[in-house]
């Protein structure tokens, strides 16, 4: 930051200032956007007079001396001042290219396109903020984006996503083969997974964004994700050893509560069912160990004894974590709100609405709304 006090104060007339890089930038872009309308209401008039308007506007350069866009033009290099440019989703080489000659970073878009063409690394190119330099040769402009060099590549993990969607995202926005991801789960030291875990990541793979460097390896990027838990784990105070119960209860409690305010409650009534010894009966627990959307569960999945997630054929919790919890569901197991619900159900599945119950005939009732809901909107 200048400092106010000490810094004489600049004299915009007086020519021994020089202009600032960020003003010469600044007036080139006016002068191209201006050149751009002249030469548009130039081919204009030429399309009005016949048919060499097309010819004339390719050599519009030598003409005029401004510069062309379709003629193949290109920098000498090696670059000049840093600008950062949008490659926008799904962008052709050409759509590329032309992001990158209104920035000032090539000098046609045809020149850009050919050296993208010629680059059979351009199909690593990524969406995103690149930054690039200005006045740059076209082929290493290709080269630079191929790098993927990109400011606040962001991977996003929402809460409650099971280890297959993490990995299934990271693949997608990293680039990175999933065959690296699934290298690196099968080493669990190498990622960091505490011996509580027993191998399995799931539960582990911590919900939040994260922003993505170029040298990236998929088993760093699983490694941010535990150590993230590990360290929410070690912030709330929890011991070590009961790591592995807490995520499972949480991953119970975020699959099965859609508002921050039913988390607690179902945290309880989860609390009471274990306390007596009864069946949990959570539909997302049988799902999970199915291999199946909750929505697709039959009879037969729910007396299936033989899935050990099965929490309507046994009792007390899964073998492990559902999914992977956020914080909130992580603070709704250790600060359960007080109650004696043991039952509880989504009486509207457009709002999330959940009710809860004592005892089995005040459960059937809001089970019974339900199913006039679901008659109703079905």
């Amino acid at each position: 930051m200048t400092d106010l006090f000490t810094a004489p104060p600049r004299n915009q007339e007086d020519p021994s200032f020089p202009e600032p890089r960020s003003s010469r930038r600044a007036q080139r872009r006016r002068r191209r956007n201006r050149h751009g309308r002249s030469l548009v209401v130039l081919l204009i008039a030429l399309v009005l007079v016949g048919g060499s308007g097309y010819a004339v506007w390719l050599n519009l350069g030598s003409l005029t001396g401004l510069s062309n866009p379709l003629e193949s033009k290109d920098f000498p290099g090696p670059g000049g001042d840093q600008v950062d440019v949008e490659i926008p989703e799904g962008a052709s080489g050409t759509a590329m290219g032309e992001v990158l000659y209104d920035a000032g970073v090539v000098a046609s878009v045809a020149a850009f396109t050919a050296a993208f063409e010629a680059n059979p690394d351009s199909v690593l190119i990524r969406p995103g903020t690149h930054t690039m330099l200005e006045e740059m040769p076209a082929s290493d402009a290709v080269a630079l984006l191929v790098k993927n060099d990109t400011v606040n590549l962001q991977l996003t993990i929402p809460e409650g996503y099971t280890a297959d969607q993490v990995v299934e995202r990271a693949v997608q926005v990293s680039g990175l083969p999933a065959k690296d991801f699934q290298a690196a789960l099968k080493d669990p030291a190498e990622i960091g997974l505490p011996e509580e875990a027993r191998g399995k990541v799931e539960g582990w793979l911590y919900p939040d964004t994260y922003t993505l460097e170029p040298d990236d390896s998929a088993a760093g990027l699983l490694s941010q994700m535990v150590e993230r838990t590990k360290s929410l784990l070690q912030e709330k105070g929890v011991p070590a050893r009961q790591w592995q119960t807490v995520l499972t209860k949480a991953s119970l409690v975020e699959r099965e509560g859609l508002h921050s305010d039913d988390k607690p409650k179902i945290a309880r009534a989860i609390e009471n069912r274990l306390d007596d010894d009864t069946f949990l009966q959570i539909d997302a627990a049988v799902a999970y160990g199915a291999g199946k959307p909750g929505t697709e569960l039959t009879r037969a999945d729910l007396n299936n004894a033989k899935n050990r997630y099965n929490t309507y054929e046994h009792t007390g919790l899964p073998p492990g974590p559902i999914a992977n919890p956020g914080e909130v569901s992580v603070d709704a197991v250790l600060n359960p709100t007080p109650g004696d619900w043991k039952f509880w159900v989504t009486v509207n599945l457009d709002t999330g609405e959940t009710k809860f119950a004592e005892d089995f005939e005040e459960h059937q009732r809001n089970v019974q709304e339900l199913r006039e809901w679901e008659a109703a909107n079905g």
